[in-house]
């Protein structure tokens, strides 16, 4: 049997490279061999943080007899979710259409020309060499029928994928309808919307905050408060390490599914940056500050790059690394500060997790205590970190995904500038670099890398546009137009490739590798659409480049999604966000200065309405349009401020700065 997983670059392949199991990496050439041998494929999609997908590993595919009856009647094929977002939204719609639902790991039985007839997701061992025979069983002797049923399941995702149903235009209507929504969702006890399991919102969060700067709403600014204060309290952030795990399977952020996920500390990164500016509350900023540190300290890659996951599990037990028991408190911590510690962790004899251990959590409010009993927790913290770092770590997945790090990279700017934090500045600079050295290959996208070689995997268009928005949040960090042109450049490409001719974006670029059917699903789920990532980068573009058919094609693109955006705002959180940022026009503001300490600067981004684009330094810099044909007035320094590419006169203090921006 030939170890085709061996070479690969997913980390979630590598995992499977010396099952029994005769795995195929998705290529034409196993499809081939389903051909030529007259069999089905199976099809079996994950990734490496996930912990059922270990578990299906472990009863199944490590299983001799198990292998042997996969290898006799099968060509299996084993694919990276995250290297391959193409292939599992193809495959997700065919799960979702089959069972009315979908998750990881997937398993899918596929004709050789890869049209799904069966599909599921985590099967136990006895159910699964049933599932085995039945399907091999059927493909020998009711072919036609097999056939038949593949003919019926592509027709129904092609239908669900097609493009150019009902537009609507963004209007403040529409938001606001959004708006209520989730006010009729909300946890008001523990914050969040809907029930267990509970995923942290973030998207949602960031259309409150927006909407609230438009509208003074409190309740939207209540919301996000009370949700991010309970999250940051909860089991679900590592009250030690600082970092988001995925999710809570309870409905009190108490318990969470382990593995912690770059998409989700980038994005919840900016909601407590963001939350911090509008507030300047300081659990807020802690949050965003460690959520920054963990970034940078537990993901960061040597080849330059974050990594995509902290595992679940370690050595095969979810949660070891992060459970604790009152005893094992007091072992490290000596009786008293042990103690002290069980009672602020909420830490019991009788356990909040598994086998009366406890995953840590906030029982008070410590970040406005006195003194003394924060100098108190931040030592014990510092103390148990140093302990926990003994104990056996979870598994990382190091592979650089281009919109994962582009989402980062926005954050860490948007950190940098309104924390004043030299290490996100920094980090999101050397971020975008890679990409921009490694992951841009003629012109085009590449999605994934691991240890400084880019993989094959082409961009699909939530790569171009996560990644044209961090270059256009870099180009505001740093000034530098090289970051816009590239931008622009990335945008055009998306433009040009992924375009439904209707105002809408497939997933996948024209001249990509053919699937059975072309996916384009405009809804955000664990990160941003591809549509509601390309808005952002073309409206963000726009403003700093001043060429409008940019703005166009992003108006065109949110109108496609108007109605989902006011009817289900919970899966168009991403696209609610950008549509607050175009419904406030957005403002563009160019400061002129030769002093960074500035203080128009500082006002700019305290006070800037929602997608504010803000470019600082001396008049008519290279390749920078916001600072074109802006003279300093009298010789001092002086703001411009622009809405919709319409221009009010420059004003030289913060007072006239802030009356502008209030308007």
């Amino acid at each position: 049997m030939t170890n085709r997983l061996a070479t690969a670059a997913s980390p979630y392949l590598l995992q499977h490279a010396t099952n029994p199991v005769d795995w195929w990496p998705w290529s034409p050439e196993a499809f081939e061999e389903a051909r030529r041998r007259d069999v089905p494929v199976l099809v079996s999609i994950g990734y490496a943080a996930c912990h059922w997908c270990h578990v299906m590993a472990h009863e199944s595919f490590e299983d001799e007899t198990v292998a042997r009856q996969v290898n006799e009647h099968f060509v299996a094929i084993k694919v990276d979710r995250e290297e391959r977002p193409d292939v599992d939204a193809v495959y997700m719609a065919a799960t979702q259409a089959m069972t009315g639902q979908g998750g990881w790991p997937m398993t899918v039985f596929a004709t050789p020309e890869g049209e799904p007839f069966f599909c599921g997701t985590y099967f136990p061992p006895a159910s699964f060499t049933r599932l085995l025979d039945s399907i091999a069983e059927a493909w020998r002797t009711q072919r036609a029928a097999v056939l038949k049923q593949s003919s019926t399941v592509v027709e129904a995702i092609g239908g669900a994928q097609l493009v150019g149903g009902p537009t609507a235009p963004i209007s403040a209507d529409l938001l606001d309808a959004a708006a209520a929504q989730l006010a009729k969702d909300h946890d008001t006890q523990y914050g969040g919307f809907g029930g267990a399991p509970k995923f942290p919102p973030h998207m949602n969060l960031l259309f409150l905050l927006r909407r609230h700067q438009r509208t003074g709403s409190a309740e939207d600014l209540e919301m996000v408060r009370h949700t991010a204060e309970q999250m940051a309290r909860g089991g679900i952030y590592d009250q030690i390490g600082g970092g988001f795990a995925r999710y809570a399977v309870d409905n009190t952020w108490t318990v969470p599914h382990f593995e912690k996920m770059l998409y989700d500390n980038a994005l919840l990164l900016r909601v407590y940056t963001q939350l911090w500016r509008l507030t300047e509350d300081p659990l807020a900023r802690r949050i965003a500050d460690e959520t920054a540190t963990f970034l940078l300290r537990d993901l960061a890659t040597s080849a330059g790059g974050l990594a995509s996951a902290l595992d679940a599990d370690t050595e095969g037990t979810e949660g070891l690394t992060y459970s604790w028991t009152p005893a094992q408190l007091i072992e490290a911590l000596g009786e008293d500060d042990g103690t002290w510690a069980a009672d602020l962790f909420a830490v019991t004899t009788k356990g909040t997790f598994e086998h009366g251990t406890s995953v840590l959590a906030l029982a008070r409010d410590i970040d406005a205590a006195d003194p003394a009993l924060v100098a108190r927790w931040q030592k014990i913290r510092s103390s148990l970190h140093s302990v926990r770092a003994k104990r056996p770590q979870p598994a990382r997945d190091d592979k650089v995904v281009a919109s994962w790090n582009g989402l980062a990279i926005t954050a860490l700017a948007e950190h940098a500038i309104l924390l004043n934090s030299p290490s996100s500045r920094q980090a999101a600079i050397a971020l975008a670099d890679v990409l921009a050295t490694r992951h841009l290959v003629d012109g085009r996208l590449r999605r994934v890398s691991r240890g400084g070689v880019v993989g094959e995997p082409a961009g699909v268009l939530e790569d171009y546009g996560a990644v044209a928005e961090a270059f256009c949040a870099v180009h505001q960090l740093t000034g530098d137009g090289r970051w816009l042109s590239l931008a622009g450049d990335l945008l055009q490409v998306a433009l040009d490739h992924f375009g439904t001719g209707n105002g809408g974006f497939y997933d996948t670029a024209d001249d990509a590798e053919r699937l059975v059917t072309r996916p384009a699903d405009p809804t955000d789920n664990a990160t941003p659409s591809g549509l509601s990532a390309m808005c952002a980068g073309l409206v963000a573009y726009a403003a700093l480049s001043g060429e409008t058919r940019f703005r166009e094609a992003a108006d065109a693109a949110l109108a496609t999604v108007g109605p989902l955006i006011g009817g289900h705002p919970r899966f168009t959180g991403y696209s609610a966000t950008v549509a607050e940022a175009a419904l406030a026009g957005p403002f563009e503001i160019a400061i002129v200065t030769e002093n960074p300490e500035e203080p128009l600067v500082g006002a700019a981004y305290r006070h800037a309405p929602p997608g504010t684009v803000i470019v600082v330094g001396r008049p008519d810099q290279d390749d920078v349009p916001l600072l074109a044909d802006r003279p300093f007035i009298e010789g001092a320094a002086a703001a411009y401020v622009c809405r919709g590419f319409v221009c009010d006169r420059p004003v030289t203090t913060v007072d006239d700065l802030e009356a502008r921006l209030a308007r």
